[in-house]
């Protein structure tokens, strides 16, 4: 039995360890959402020292303007497409690593590392790869005789390169967790199987599949809630065009604050980005929290 003096000081301890913390989770994460959620229902230029107070107008206004609801589009379908192609691409490469063979080390390492270096710098480098008349894939293309698509001035295929790029960036991140979760699976059930005669389709979908729900719901949560928040990447690339084709909310909060000084608007559209992302990851939870009891 705990002495109720013990029981006080290992409070003291907890406190002591934790306040501070608390505080700077608060200071540095709720103070700043509470305070543009504040933002969000004035008019503010950045530079004057007075705010007009407006309500819900920065958000009716968003929504209104045909860029705010193309902006929404354009976010939905850039953090569908790269969750899902680096989900599946991610899962494939984890379960072709699974088995050690030679050069493997190094192909982790390579698949691993475009994740590590920053989005600006993947950007840039890509933009030039993507280059219709001097970069390397319009030089590698036309060696088979087909010309590159102009992916600067097409919205279609400047959303499909983002997304390339994004995707690429993040396999490395997604292989590493799947590896993880495949490496807690038995390997006498893989075993098992291989002497049944069953292929690498057959024992990806029965038996890997259903082992990897926690990691899955994991990593969906996670590369989603990225990409809705991406932004270096197509600044550095496409900066947003052409023609609002990978206009982000991310890209329109900066260029609402930064660029055109209606800090209430890129506030209310933030708020809007907080939200969407809220009520994604509360169904992920959800449905993760039905599997576990299921099970």
């Amino acid at each position: 039995m705990v002495r109720p003096k013990n029981r006080r000081a290992e409070y003291s301890l907890a406190a002591i360890l934790l306040v501070p913390n608390l505080a700077l989770l608060f200071w540095f994460t709720y103070r700043p959402l509470v305070e543009s959620l504040r933002l969000s229902l004035y008019r503010w230029d950045l530079i004057s020292p007075s705010k007009l107070w407006v309500g819900l107008e920065n958000y009716t206004e968003w929504w209104r303007d045909p860029v705010g609801r193309k902006t929404v589009v354009n976010t939905v379908i850039f953090s569908v497409v790269t969750v899902a192609g680096s989900a599946i691409g991610g899962l494939l490469f984890a379960f072709a690593f699974l088995k050690p063979r030679r050069g493997s080390v190094a192909a982790r390492s390579a698949l691993f590392s475009p994740y590590l270096i920053p989005g600006s710098a993947v950007g840039i480098v890509w933009y030039f790869i993507f280059d219709p008349r001097f970069g390397l894939l319009a030089a590698g293309l036309r060696q088979i005789g087909v010309r590159s698509p102009n992916w600067y001035n097409h919205p279609g295929w400047a959303m499909v390169m983002v997304c390339f790029v994004y995707i690429w960036k993040q396999l490395g991140y997604v292989c590493v967790l799947f590896m993880a979760g495949l490496q807690a699976i038995p390997p006498e059930l893989f075993e098992a199987a291989s002497l049944d005669g069953a292929g690498w389709w057959s024992r990806l979908r029965n038996i890997a599949l259903p082992s990897l729900r926690s990691t899955s719901s994991f990593v969906l949560a996670t590369t989603f809630i990225a990409s809705m928040q991406a932004f270096d990447v197509i600044s550095v690339m496409t900066q947003g065009g052409p023609l609002d084709g990978t206009r982000t909310m991310s890209f329109q909060i900066f260029d609402e604050a930064f660029v055109r000084f209606r800090v209430g608007r890129a506030s209310a559209i933030a708020a809007v980005l907080f939200f969407m992302l809220l009520v994604v990851t509360l169904v992920q939870v959800r449905i993760l929290d039905r599997k576990d009891d299921r099970s």
